[in-house]
């Protein structure tokens, strides 16, 4: 009889859930096609200065609107949280992970200090709206159109929300082996190299 060898199974792997606003997108892409629109015109019909001009003002403006609309992104697997900010990408493995926090902004509070999570903005206008519906369902005494008054979650805000669920993986899988290890953060050179470029560019075309 040959003995069946036992190994121990891996750790159960999730789907990984990306954060990303969706009003940010929607203006951003719509601040570019407004951008695109202008600069095209004064390249077009401009005079020698004015195209150049124009020119400079695109590599600034395009870089900038995507970084702060295009850009913010917050990704959540199995082994580690990545922040993609406007000018940096923040990359958190669960272990290093204290705390998680959303007042006026949303927050992360790790080993190396605290890191803004822009994709996941706080709506102070959704919270209250949120935090009214809660209340009008915690004072319901009688059952209303055949449903219980406190049927289902309490309704939260976007921001909360998502803080809600990025707790729950970090208490999941944060005492994992492959989640450990420190943050690394890595700035984007592609979004500033050209934003600073176009800055010079325009001081210049100003001053001339």
């Amino acid at each position: 009889m040959t003995r069946q060898d036992r190994t121990t199974p891996p750790p159960q792997q999730y789907a990984e859930r990306s954060y990303r606003s969706p009003a940010a997108l929607v203006g951003g892409v719509l601040l570019l096609l407004l951008g695109g629109w202008l600069g095209a015109d004064a390249l077009l019909r401009g005079a020698p200065h004015a195209k150049l001009t124009a020119v400079f003002a695109l590599l600034l403006g395009v870089p900038l609107v995507a970084a702060f609309t295009l850009r913010p992104l917050v990704r959540a697997g199995d082994e580690r949280l990545t922040v993609r900010n406007p000018f940096r990408t923040i990359t958190l493995p669960w272990g290093a992970v204290e705390e998680l926090r959303a007042s006026f902004s949303t927050e992360v509070f790790t080993t190396a200090g605290k890191f803004q999570l822009w994709a996941i903005p706080v709506s102070l206008r959704q919270r209250k709206k949120a935090n009214q519906q809660a209340l009008r369902g915690a004072g319901a005494d009688t059952p209303r159109f055949g449903r219980d008054a406190g049927a289902g979650p309490a309704p939260r805000a976007m921001a909360d929300q998502a803080l809600d669920e990025l707790r729950e993986i970090k208490e999941r899988v944060a005492g994992r082996a492959d989640a450990q290890g420190e943050p690394v953060v890595r700035w984007s050179y592609a979004i500033l190299a050209p934003l600073v470029a176009g800055a010079v560019g325009l001081v210049v075309m100003i001053a001339l």
